[in-house]
């Protein structure tokens, strides 16, 4: 490389040795706020700001939000006035003492920030404590060329009151949302209990748009209850004071119906536990009170039906009792006819006293007197539902019709067989229930009719197309049962 002396004079160099003295000695002085440096071999201008009054200082004295400017080594250079009061950083103090007055975690956060403001623009949040709560602050960095020398410029923001507005917002918003989705009417009043927010299902209960208006004149309530010592005027009020009011009983009133509500009311509580205005919810109860009518009705059924179980017991038993001539024979007779009632009670209390499958009634009746009732009971002609009023005395009857086949006839032996066949009866319109024995003894009418007989010729009666015959066929006995139409539902 040819030397510098080699390509330029002598007096050249030592004008330039000059030159330079000069510029370093004005830079110190404070003589030159920046410098012009061209670079490479396009001689591409480069600016490069010096220090000064009129310098960095004077623009971040200028800027309304804290600023400070750093050392690429983290050092605290400079701080304007704006970062001094946003800090309460006490008059004198600079540098390290100025970062001591950020916690942990915050200083830790600044560093990060400087690390990464070397490469990029790059922002932060740290948190500072003040009057027993904390303020958010937004830190932004980015590079600054200070003289020859690069720094990072950092500004401090208080964002606070900013993020405050947007979650007040965001609550308000979530407020709404769950607001307009609750299935319940639920309605806000302001503190002179003017209604200002209402949902779907509150304008479903009101004439009218009701928001702006008072809460008494949109939502006519009658507390039938109180005995009319309240009005809806007194229910927002006692809300509006502070004190919660829950679970009481009304009726809104309309041109249609009296339609029944259950009402609670609280205060609307903000910031600092402030009351607001009112929380108003009606519930519809015209479900819940047709729900305790049907269960009123169904009490009612069940007290008819204990009462006339009770009374069939009572007669179960004395007829029984004037049939029989002994106490043991007397016991299993009648222990039998209780537990016939209560099989058709329990496959009734199965289908919730709705109907009974035939099928499944002689199943049940049948039980006591076979192990495999399948293999020796076969129905034809289709299945039948019947009703509970039919069920009770057919059970009975069934049960009549297994105790004498499993005494004398078809199921007193391993040969026998019982058939029930179904048909129309086609003068009446009744369902006929023919039981049919074969395979067992030789069958003769008897001599004596006991409470069995009496029990199958009766226990339909209370219809004039209900009741059963008794035929003693020599191959073996068959009982025509005919069913009320009424009482026979077609089965699916």
């Amino acid at each position: 490389m040819t030397p510098l002396s080699d390509r330029i004079s002598r007096a050249e160099l030592l004008q330039r040795l000059e030159e330079a003295e000069e510029i370093i000695r004005a830079i110190r002085e404070g003589e030159v706020d920046a410098l012009v440096v061209q670079k490479g071999r396009a001689n591409v201008e480069e600016v490069f700001t010096l220090g000064g009054d009129d310098s960095y200082r004077s623009f971040m004295e200028a800027m309304d939000i804290g600023a400070a400017a750093f050392d690429l080594g983290g050092n605290l250079l400079y701080h304007n006035g704006a970062l001094s009061q946003l800090l309460h950083i006490p008059e004198g103090v600079a540098g390290e003492a100025v970062l001591e007055l950020l916690d942990g975690d915050s200083r830790a956060t600044l560093s990060d920030l400087l690390v990464d403001a070397r490469e990029k623009r790059s922002s932060r949040d740290i948190r500072i404590p003040r009057d027993g709560s904390y303020r958010i602050l937004l830190l932004k960095a980015d590079k600054l060329l200070l003289g020859v020398s690069d720094a990072i410029a950092v500004t401090f923001d208080d964002i606070t009151d900013r993020i405050h507005d947007e979650r007040a917002h965001e609550a308000e918003r979530m407020a709404m949302a769950v607001l307009s989705s609750a299935a319940e009417a639920v309605i806000v009043t302001d503190m002179q209990g003017l209604v200002s927010h209402a949902n779907a299902a509150a304008l479903a209960l009101c004439r009218r748009d009701p928001v702006g208006a008072k809460f008494s004149t949109v939502f006519e309530l009658e507390f039938k209850a109180t005995t009319g010592l309240m009005q809806s005027d007194d229910f927002i009020s006692l809300a509006l004071s502070g004190h919660s009011v829950q679970g009481i009983e009304a009726s809104a009133l309309n041109e249609r119906n009296s339609q029944p509500l259950l009402v609670s009311a609280a205060p609307l509580r903000v910031a600092e536990n402030e009351t607001k205005g009112a929380v108003v919810t009606l519930i519809d109860l015209s479900r819940h009170k047709e729900a305790e009518r049907q269960q009123l009705l169904l009490m009612r059924e069940l007290d008819h039906r204990v009462k006339n179980t009770l009374a069939l017991v009572v007669s179960i038993s004395n007829r029984t009792a004037s049939t029989e001539d002994t106490v043991d024979g007397f016991r299993r007779a009648f222990a039998g006819r209780i537990q016939a009632l209560a099989a058709t009670h329990n496959v009734l209390a199965e289908r919730s006293w709705i109907s009974i499958r035939l099928s499944d009634l002689i199943a049940a009746e049948l039980k006591p007197f076979v192990e495999n009732f399948r293999t020796r009971f076969a129905i034809n002609g289709g299945d039948l539902d019947i009703l509970p009023r039919a069920a009770v005395p057919l059970g009975l009857i069934i049960h009549e019709l297994a105790t004498n086949a499993a005494k004398y006839g078809a199921l007193s032996n391993d040969a026998g067989m019982v058939t029930v066949e179904l048909e129309p009866d086609q003068e009446t319109g009744s369902r006929v229930i023919n039981w049919i024995e074969s395979g067992g003894p030789k069958v003769a009418e008897p001599t004596r009719k006991g409470f069995g007989s009496t029990v199958i010729g009766r226990s339909l009666n209370y219809s004039v197309h209900g009741g059963a015959e008794t035929m003693f066929n020599e191959s073996g006995l068959t009982c025509r049962i005919r069913v009320p139409s009424e009482d026979v539902v077609a089965p699916d």
